[in-house]
């Protein structure tokens, strides 16, 4: 049980840097206040924007 234990939190502090990263970017290149804002939301989800972009890449050089 405890070794489970470990590998989550190890997951989740790489989610939680993701996470400050993402916001840090969306809010640095964020035209004004609501732009913020929805930077915010975005940086909450940023785990989806990336698959998204992994398999459009994949899609588009015919790997997949």
């Amino acid at each position: 049980m405890k070794e489970n234990l470990n590998k989550n939190a190890s997951q989740g502090a790489v989610y939680g840097l993701g996470l400050i990263g993402a916001a840090i970017y969306y809010i640095s290149t964020a035209a004004g206040f609501w732009a913020g804002v929805v930077g915010l939301l975005k940086a909450m989800v940023w785990p989806a924007f990336l698959v998204y972009e992994l398999l459009k890449f994949l899609a588009g050089s015919g790997a997949a």
